[in-house]
């Protein structure tokens, strides 16, 4: 949401911080900067999807920012990719401890970002810091092959960083996308430029604070601020080297175009309408389990979840029932406390994109189980909050758009299915791969459905999990590029060949 003049917020409250001047959002050279401009600046208002108040204001990055922020990353580059692999590990790991020290902070101002509860914030940032001590940890390991060849001769491969990244974030996982974007590339000596999402500025910034009084050095990490023309002044410097993107297809479709002109290294982590196939001798209560983890984290906008919810049709009845009692005993409220397990959606116009599909799926026919509704708390400050109840449709077909188009709400689709064959053709009937899951008790079953659906993560018998030693990416149009895992490092760095010649006196030539 963009303001024209300069009223800032002065909303408060027990649970909410604000502030009364603009934000100093931008982070440059190791400190927070207001904004670098000698022309006019759009002034952005931060938003509290839970209270629908102002938290506060900040500027939008000028070109001359976002040029500052690339230089200081430029010129950091040297130094820092010249340490050891195992120095910059090190204080990566001095990172994590201190992002587990200052949990609640960071999972309070989350939590006034996104709307999403507290206990689910404050998991998202322990997450953080797993993945950033275990990619810390294992970069020493990380190293190149050695061949022995005829005569003496020999040759060998080296893992170099690639040179300043340029990383942006979605609004969904802030200081996830954050994290999982910023510890592969320092790790691999790598300086960053990151750009999170308008909505959620702010743990950004914090983790850029962090980094810094970790010991990582004045520019290795910056910050900046804004929508889409932040970012493609950021994809579309030359300077940059890499670009990690997560977001929509549409707009990483735009970004690998962007890249493609310079050839930059690019990481998209992208859309996904994703399957989950419960199989008839699925323990009932764990796939019902499996569904709720795969639709209403975060009110459903995560882009890996399971939205189509293929069941056989011999338990579908059961394992609707199961879900709906379970799904309305569900407190949708103050994303603050910590017994709400469904918070505010991310903003009133996302919300309203959200119904619009739920109408549609009145008009194409499908049954509403529950929910699909707005909901207005009774507590008086969250009246003007984004709050929706959790949607459970039946009689659904794979033709619906709300079967085949990523709605990014917690609107689950329920299919019913009869053979295994029919329900892996359909699973893969999409132009998404991101993740997919199977319930069954049937271990060969559920290897041979993995083996043949087309996405890029796949669960047996839970959904939703993020082990930091697992890669995570999709396949099709779900991206690029793998995130977490060792084999992260490899989308962060970049392979030299060495050849070593033993021969003496000379050199066999055909001249």
């Amino acid at each position: 949401m963009l303001k024209s003049n300069s009223l800032w917020a002065t909303f408060s409250h027990k649970y909410y911080s604000t502030s009364s001047s603009p934000l100093a959002l931008n982070y440059l050279n190791g400190k927070r900067v207001e904004k670098i401009s000698s022309s006019n600046l759009s002034n952005r208002v931060l938003l509290n999807p839970a209270t629908g108040k102002e938290i506060g204001g900040f500027f939008d990055s000028s070109k001359e920012c976002v040029d500052r922020a690339v230089e200081n990353a430029k010129e950091a580059f040297s130094a820092w990719k010249n340490l050891s692999s195992f120095e910059r590990g090190k204080l990566l790991r001095r990172a994590a401890d201190l992002i587990r020290e200052d949990c609640a902070a960071l999972a309070k101002t989350e939590v006034e970002d996104t709307g999403k509860p507290i206990w689910e914030a404050r998991l998202d940032i322990l997450g953080c810091a797993e993945a950033i001590e275990f990619l810390g940890g294992v970069v020493p390991s990380v190293k190149g092959d050695h061949f022995a060849l005829d005569n003496g001769n020999f040759a060998y491969t080296i893992r170099e960083p690639i040179g300043v990244v340029g990383a942006i974030g979605a609004w969904n996982y802030p200081f996830q996308m954050a994290s999982w974007k910023a510890a592969p590339a320092l790790a691999c000596g790598n300086t960053v430029v990151f750009k999170p999402a308008q909505n959620t500025p702010r743990t950004a910034v914090m983790l850029a604070e962090i980094f810094t009084k970790a010991g990582i050095p004045s520019g290795v990490f910056n910050v900046v601020q804004g929508a889409a023309e932040t970012g493609s002044l950021l994809t579309g410097h030359p300077d940059v080297k890499k670009v990690s993107f997560t977001g929509s297809v549409e707009v990483g479709s735009k970004v690998m175009s962007t890249c493609a002109a310079s050839i930059k290294h690019v990481t998209l982590e992208l859309g996904g309408k994703s399957p989950i196939l419960i199989f008839p001798d699925a323990e009932i209560d764990d796939a019902v389990t499996g569904a709720m983890l795969g639709n209403w984290m975060t009110q459903g906008q995560v882009c890996s979840n399971g939205t189509r919810v293929y069941v056989h049709r011999s338990i579908l009845n059961s394992f609707v029932e199961k879900l709906v009692k379970r799904t309305k005993a569900m407190k949708i409220g103050n994303p603050m406390e910590e017994d709400t397990r469904v918070g505010a959606m991310i903003s009133q116009e996302h919300a309203e994109r959200v119904l619009e599909y739920i109408q549609l799926a009145h008009k194409e026919g499908a049954t509403f189980e529950y929910g699909g509704e707005r909901v207005t708390p009774s507590d008086p400050l969250l009246q003007d909050g984004y709050y929706l109840s959790p949607c459970i449709l039946t009689n659904c077909n794979d033709s619906m758009r709300v079967v085949k188009e990523e709605i990014f709400g917690a609107v689950m689709c329920i299919l019913p299915f009869d053979e295994e064959e029919e329900v892996i053709r359909r699973a893969n009937a999409t132009h998404f791969g991101l993740a997919a899951g199977v319930f069954t008790k049937d271990l060969k079953r559920a290897h041979r459905v993995v083996s043949a659906l087309e996405s890029g993560t796949c669960y047996i018998n839970n959904y939703n999990i993020y082990p930091v030693e697992l890669p995570f990416g999709g396949y099709k149009q779900s991206g690029i590029g793998r995130e977490c895992g060792e084999l992260c490092l490899q989308y962060y760095s970049q392979s030299k060949s060495v050849y070593v010649e033993m021969g003496s006196p000379t050199v066999d030539a055909p001249f």
